[in-house]
């Protein structure tokens, strides 16, 4: 029997970073919730062996359910059956498993029947239903606008909906539209209020995953004459009323299980979350955040495919009187994507943990007043997950889509074929740098973590003076010049003034700011074991050579040359 969590040490590893017993503490509100539930944890061990059993439990069903299945739902798909969809019959057996389990609504509160688990294990749970199969970790990934309706909806929503979503009801989350979509202030989708105080939907909902799920949270246009996001609200619907139609489902390229829809509203009852106005401009940033926390996981877990597909490949297959692991053009590209594959991991976790110290405090925030100290440390943590959250989907799905090609052409002309696996994966890497915001999109995110001097701060405050061993002393100078470097280029560009010269730089200075936090990530990884020293070392010296070339590059590309690139 296969588990996706026991046969992968790096998950475990990660678990046990020494930033969790604070995530956990907060999260279990120093371990008072056993004086309510019976099975909640009553200290740091006892919640981590929770943890453990519930990763393992979950790495189980990916690896003898999930990843079985994932070849026929990929031939077979969803179907739209008298306007809903129909699930292929291999999604429907992996959501019936994790039914059974009590797998969905993991993360929700214990007053509603979820686990209570933190980002961090949630994280690792998509990570491995992402290997198993890309497009199943869409649908029952969707739990996470369970997490903003938690976080917006009043009391009464949160008791109708919450549990349902734990007993296994999927959600969405109806966002994009024909003419709007990375421009979600463009949204048209009409809502109307009637006179006795409810509201109703009108219009069309594109590129919706998993759009006839049960429960959906529905950005529209509820103040009339408005034309941006300041008119903008966000709404509940529920698939129980039987008011939206499915058009049709996208014919896709991957992620084939996913069913992505279009969708039509015709009066169909809606509850208006929070307040009027705010769709846009404050729950949608909090679930696209989340969202993009999603597709860093789900990027990680298919570079996890990817690595090991390539892998067992090259042991077996022979040429030339030796198996090609041998040849060093192969065993290059190996290194390079487990180096890769680590960097993107470690950079994932890192953004977890920072997100489940200001997420959990903010909620803290709502139940009590917070001291001075908390206070400061919500406000740190939560800078550090806005600026890390789109540097981690950014960079980890762009690796991503790189481990899937490498993959590929390792497998050579077999690889081109429907006979293995990875070219289900290659085709399912592709939309992790689209969806969500494109990568274009995260930079114009990530770009203020380099211009407001944050991730700067982040690692010589934090990462350079941390206690390491001697024995890579090396790899920790080449970080401290790669960050001079960067420092270097950071001014170079930003010293015109000149916005159109920062956004023509801004993924070069994103990208080398992600190569020095990666690397250092890395570095302490290493220092807690041993394992991760290759890794580091391969990373490293990769990522100085890459940062020295886009220093070079910036060097030579002044203002006044942006004309060349003009069309």
């Amino acid at each position: 029997m296969a588990n996706f969590y026991t046969d992968n040490r790096d998950l475990k590893f990660h678990l046990t970073h020494p930033l969790m017993r604070r995530v956990i503490a907060l999260r279990e509100n120093n371990y008072t919730e056993k004086d309510k539930y019976d099975f909640a944890p009553f200290d740091y061990d006892d919640a981590l062996d929770s943890y453990d059993k519930v990763l393992e439990v979950i790495g189980a069903i990916c690896g003898d359910i999930v990843a079985r299945n994932a070849e026929s739902v990929d031939v077979e798909g969803p179907q739209v059956v008298d306007h809903h969809v129909v699930y292929a019959r291999g999604t429907q057996q992996n959501i019936d498993a994790l039914r059974q389990a009590n797998l969905m609504g993991i993360t929700l509160p214990r007053q509603y029947g979820g686990l209570n688990l933190s980002t961090v294990p949630y994280s690792m749970a998509a990570d491995m239903v992402s290997r198993a199969d890309a497009g199943f970790v869409n649908v029952w990934g969707l739990q996470d606008c369970a997490e903003t309706i938690n976080e917006f909806a009043d009391a009464s929503q949160k008791e109708h909906y919450l549990p349902r979503v734990c007993k296994g009801e999927t959600c969405a989350m109806c966002l994009t539209e024909p003419d709007a979509g990375s421009d979600l202030q463009a949204v048209q989708l009409k809502a109307t209020q009637k006179e006795d105080g409810s509201w109703v939907l009108n219009g069309v909902k594109r590129f919706i995953t998993n759009g006839d799920g049960d429960i959906s949270l529905v950005l529209a246009r509820s103040e009339d004459g408005t034309t941006d996001g300041r008119g903008l609200s966000m709404f509940i619907y529920d698939r129980k009323n039987m008011a939206v139609k499915v058009r049709r489902i996208e014919h896709k390229l991957g992620i084939i299980g996913s069913p992505t829809c279009e969708l039509v509203f015709k009066d169909a009852p809606a509850e208006l979350v929070g307040s009027r106005r705010m769709g846009l401009i404050k729950y949608v940033m909090a679930l696209m955040n989340g969202a993009r926390l999603g597709i860093g996981a789900q990027s990680v877990g298919v570079s996890e495919a990817a690595y090991r597909e390539a892998l067992a490949y090259a042991k077996e297959r022979k040429q030339f009187g030796k198996t090609i692991i041998e040849f060093p053009a192969v065993y290059e590209i190996l290194a390079n994507m487990k180096a890769k594959l680590d960097a993107s991991r470690t950079l994932l976790y890192e953004t977890c943990r920072f997100v489940d110290i200001y997420k959990t405090l903010e909620h803290i925030s709502s139940e009590r007043t917070l001291t001075s100290e908390e206070k400061a440390e919500l406000k740190s943590y939560q800078k550090l997950a806005d600026y890390f959250t789109p540097l981690l989907k950014g960079m980890a799905s762009e690796y991503c889509n790189r481990l899937a090609y490498d993959a590929i052409q390792i497998h050579g002309g077999s690889g081109f074929m429907k006979d293995y696996p990875v070219e289900r994966i290659y085709r399912d890497a592709r939309i992790t740098s689209i969806y969500e915001g494109t990568t274009q999109l995260q930079v114009v995110a990530a770009i203020r973590g380099v211009t407001t001097g944050a991730y700067l701060k982040h690692i010589r405050e934090v990462y350079e003076p941390a206690a390491i061993t001697s024995e890579p002393e090396e790899l920790r100078d080449i970080l401290k010049e790669m960050t001079d470097e960067y420092e270097i280029a950071v001014a170079t560009v930003t010293a015109p003034k000149n916005n159109e010269y920062l956004d023509f730089h801004a993924r070069r200075l994103v990208e080398m700011a992600g190569n020095i936090i990666m690397g250092y990530l890395l570095l302490l990884d290493s220092f807690r074991d041993a394992h991760y020293k290759t890794s580091a070392d391969i990373f490293i010296r990769k990522g100085q050579s890459e940062n020295k070339s886009k220093k070079h590059y910036i060097d030579g590309i002044s203002p006044e040359r942006l004309d060349v690139f003009r069309p």
